[in-house]
């Protein structure tokens, strides 16, 4: 994705739990950006394709499509900035993510 196609106010929030979702869409909101939240990792490919977000938060446990498969996915066309959010705190969880 090229940076003339980016809009840089948008960030895209993956988040299956809805009041986690809004909770972070209103923290964003209230720091000026435009989130746009999906629920399922099998919309996110078009959601980036329609919103052209500058960042993407990504849950990792979705429905659809998990956030790990979504990763690598979007890592084939992209290099949209990801940050991965999970409430996974295992030592191994974490050293899948570095």
């Amino acid at each position: 994705m090229s940076s003339d196609m980016i809009a840089p106010d948008v960030i895209l929030v993956v988040e299956d739990e809805p009041k986690l979702a809004s909770l972070l869409a209103d923290y964003l909101r209230a720091s000026g950006f435009d989130p746009v939240t999906v629920d399922r990792g099998d919309t996110v490919l078009a959601a980036i394709t329609e919103h052209r977000p500058a960042l993407l938060l990504l849950d990792i446990n979705l429905p659809g499509m998990d956030g790990l498969t979504l990763c690598k996915e979007i890592r084939r066309t992209s290099d949209l900035p990801i940050i991965m959010v999970t409430a996974r705190a295992e030592v191994i969880d974490r050293m899948l993510y570095l």
